[in-house]
């Protein structure tokens, strides 16, 4: 089943050039997801009970097009499948209200099931709730390669994980992570507002008073950056170019 939601652009969440921030696009992307599985079921509020929440893995998002403040939007949403411990969801950005505008952008989520005590990832898809949720429909959406450490960076940036940057989970929110690698460095191809594909992929959760470094490196039409644990670990990475592949 497919779920559709009307939104639009607001101003506090444009930058400079008036186009919507990514951090600000993925967390919108986010909430949609939180908003369908509440009203199915398996939202946060119905894992709690189990010692359980959601947490996010990756993202990826393909846009032929940056929106601005005041853009009207609608972002279909719905489950492609719930396998080896991973859920997939998939979404259609479109311009106007409803599913006849154009589309402009898509993107594909993979989620995980946390028990809250072990911090450790659950298979949790057998339980009732999740019962007759997915879809099954794929995206046109070529997967990147997976992204490996970088050996050569052009800055590093040294930080703690502020209150501000911790969610109800206890760790730093999954936005907050772009937020703070593009506080450190944005491509000059953003400011035009063309087609991009964004990916970020989270591996080790930080929490408040760690302190990480964030590294990035660009080149003329992607930018990577990489956040690592003050003891060397890589927690999340993520890469941006304004190339899209079919």
């Amino acid at each position: 089943m497919k779920y559709t939601y009307k939104i639009e652009v607001p101003y506090l969440e444009t930058d400079a050039s008036r186009h919507w921030r990514l951090y600000n696009m993925e967390n919108t992307l986010l909430n949609v997801a939180s908003k369908v599985a509440n009203e199915l079921g398996f939202g946060v509020k119905q894992l709690l009970p189990y010692g359980y929440t959601w947490i996010i893995s990756r993202m990826d998002i393909e846009m032929q097009k940056i929106p601005v403040h005041g853009d009207s939007l609608t972002v279909e949403t719905w489950i492609e499948r719930n396998a080896h411990m991973l859920s997939t969801r998939n979404y259609r950005i479109y311009m106007g209200k409803d599913t006849s505008g154009e589309l402009i952008g898509q993107a594909a989520s993979v989620w995980a099931v946390l028990d809250l005590q072990t911090r450790q990832v659950v298979n949790a898809f057998d339980l009732p709730i999740f019962k007759d949720c997915v879809d099954g429909e794929e995206l046109n959406m070529t997967r990147v390669p997976r992204m490996l450490p970088m050996k050569e960076v052009e800055a590093v940036y040294t930080s703690k994980v502020k209150y501000s940057d911790v969610d109800y989970n206890g760790h730093c929110n999954s936005c907050k992570y772009l937020e703070n690698m593009m506080n450190v460095y944005r491509p000059s191809f953003l400011e035009k507002g063309r087609a991009m594909r964004l990916t970020i992929s989270y591996s080790k959760e930080i929490k408040e008073g760690d302190t990480y470094m964030v590294k990035f490196i660009d080149t003329d039409n992607s930018c990577q950056w990489q956040i690592v644990t003050g003891t060397g670990e890589v927690s999340a990475s993520a890469r941006l170019t304004n190339e899209i592949q079919r």
